[in-house]
């Protein structure tokens, strides 16, 4: 039975989520000679739910060249790519304040998607599974966006906010995997790992 993982992701959450399970992780992080930011550009025309499967399957190639190159012992690599969107609209990682801005007022009031891809994969297979869950915001007057800016809490974040954060104050109603909004669809994800031996 398989006692480790690898992840390939430097989120906090995704950490204390697996955590949350019982599985046991070392990080797998790009090295200074990778461009990990630009596995994350959109292509033309690409909806959002074909981004984040492809963007995660591209993070879990990388990984796992990276795992050879550094000749590590073997263990399955977890991969995990989080995305919001508006209708066709992707909303990634603001780039400043006046797009963290954007994007909250964009989410005000309505209704949006979290779509977080997860890959797993070892030397003689790969799994992957996607969810998707709503969240509804309450409409957000410009001085409580201002303020959640001024936070500083959106940058990093796709979609300008954390589900776990001061955010979770205007969410009406959310449907689907609160776990997969913070970036880690457990029940997913534990469903891929017991293909490999893991047991919940």
């Amino acid at each position: 039975m398989n006692k480790l993982v690898y992840l390939a992701s430097q989120s906090p959450r995704r950490r204390q989520l697996l955590a949350q399970i019982g599985v046991e992780h070392e990080l797998l992080l790009p090295g200074d000679d990778e461009d990990a930011e630009a596995l994350e550009a959109v292509l033309a025309g690409e909806l959002p739910e074909a981004y984040c499967a492809r963007v995660t399957a591209a993070k879990l190639d990388a990984a796992l060249a990276r795992h050879a190159a550094r000749d590590l012992p073997l263990a399955p690599i977890l991969c995990a790519d989080t995305t919001v969107a508006v209708g066709t609209q992707i909303l990634g990682k603001p780039e400043d304040e006046a797009d963290a801005a954007r994007m909250l007022a964009l989410m005000s009031g309505r209704s949006h998607r979290v779509i977080t891809a997860v890959a797993v994969a070892d030397a003689t297979r790969r799994v992957a599974a996607l969810n998707v869950s709503e969240v509804e915001f309450a409409p957000l007057s410009a001085a409580q966006i201002e303020r959640y800016v001024a936070s500083r809490e959106p940058f990093g974040k796709a979609g300008s906010y954390a589900i776990q954060s001061q955010a979770a104050a205007w969410i009406v109603k959310i449907a689907g995997s609160y776990s997969g909004i913070m970036g880690l669809p457990l029940f997913e994800t534990a469903a891929l790992l017991e293909k490999f031996g893991f047991e919940f």
